[in-house]
């Protein structure tokens, strides 16, 4: 997070940025396990369009307006690394490896643009802050970030992560989790998982991203994963089969009967047994408590072992079967 400001108005932005920064110190600062400098060895200072001509300043004229960034920036593992990279490598530079070149801005810090910013109003491009970023992090699982939902709705790195402070252990994220990060957004998604019948994300074992990449993926939904079977699978392997007899539904996609996050019905089902069953079994010819012996053939009788029963209490084995009962699904 960075905040134009001049020499007189640096305690000014020190005030308008305190709520936003955490309470750490500089001892609460540790190295990655590795080599620090491993990641930097080849930081430059970014492109910045709109400040063409503008040469590096260094660390140390940044800090004279942004001492309290820096002073928050020092836990991160951004700075851990820049700044090991530096004492072997004098030209890699520290803010301007994501900022730019800075000479323009510190001749007139209250032009926006003319600094890399990474907030909403910092008057630099979307596109701009995540070309930045995506210098270093490129590739893996940020592959299908170009076209994806979250890119095509203008969401930039810094909305989830804050690579200026440590707020989390979890990738530099602006909130404490990644469940609270992605709930910044998806409230409509975090009221599901109160429901009676839910994902164990409240319980904290599991999280979003268990089952979606934020940066993108081949699915509109961002499963990490090619369909939603895939996904499920991953979990309930005992579900994919391969079975003698298959349930065309369930193989079709598990969201044909469940729904992914939470539901007030018994196993995340979309509607209650038997209602969901009849969604497509619509005449079993099943004798049942609204089939009484006026309404069935002479000489057919209610079977009081299906009265108030589920599909389920014969049909167990509803995902697909290799039991010799084969189609009908039994135990």
């Amino acid at each position: 997070m960075l905040l134009a400001c001049g020499q007189a108005g640096a305690q000014t932005a020190a005030l308008d940025l305190a709520h936003f920064l955490p309470a750490t110190s500089r001892a609460q600062a540790t190295s990655p396990a590795d080599s620090p400098a491993a990641g930097f060895a080849n930081a430059r200072v970014a492109v910045n369009p709109a400040a063409a001509g503008a040469t590096p300043v260094g660390e140390r004229m940044c800090i004279a307006c942004h001492q309290l960034e820096s002073d928050h920036f020092t836990h991160t593992f951004h700075a851990l690394g820049l700044h090991a990279a530096s004492k072997t490598d004098a030209s890699i530079p520290v803010c301007e490896t994501c900022h730019g070149a800075g000479s323009l801005h510190a001749q007139d810090p209250t032009s926006q643009g003319l600094i890399i910013g990474f907030t909403k109003t910092s008057g630099t491009p979307i596109a701009v802050q995540t070309a930045t970023c995506l210098a270093c992090h490129e590739g893996g699982p940020r592959d299908h970030w170009s076209g994806s939902v979250h890119q095509r709705n203008q969401l930039s790195c810094s909305d989830c992560h804050n690579p200026m402070a440590k707020f989390s252990g979890e990738g530099l994220l602006a909130r404490s989790s990644i469940n609270d990060t992605c709930a910044q957004c998806h409230k409509d998604v975090l009221v599901q998982f109160h429901r009676r019948s839910h994902m164990p994300l409240p319980e904290g074992q599991m999280s979003c991203v268990d089952c979606h990449n934020p940066h993108g993926s081949t699915t509109s939904p961002l499963l990490k994963t090619n369909t939603v079977n895939e996904t499920c699978y991953q979990c309930h392997a005992e579900k994919r089969g391969p079975f003698l007899f298959e349930h065309a539904p369930v193989r079709e996609n598990c969201l044909n009967c469940h729904t992914p996050h939470g539901s007030n019905q018994h196993a995340l089902l979309v509607t209650p047994l038997p209602f969901l069953c009849q969604q497509c079994h619509s005449s079993t010819r099943h004798p049942n408590d609204l089939q009484t012996p006026q309404s069935l053939i002479s000489g057919a009788h209610p079977d009081e072992r299906l009265i108030g029963r589920a599909c389920i209490t014969c049909h167990a084995n509803i995902h697909g079967s290799n039991a010799p009962s084969g189609p009908r699904f039994h135990e």
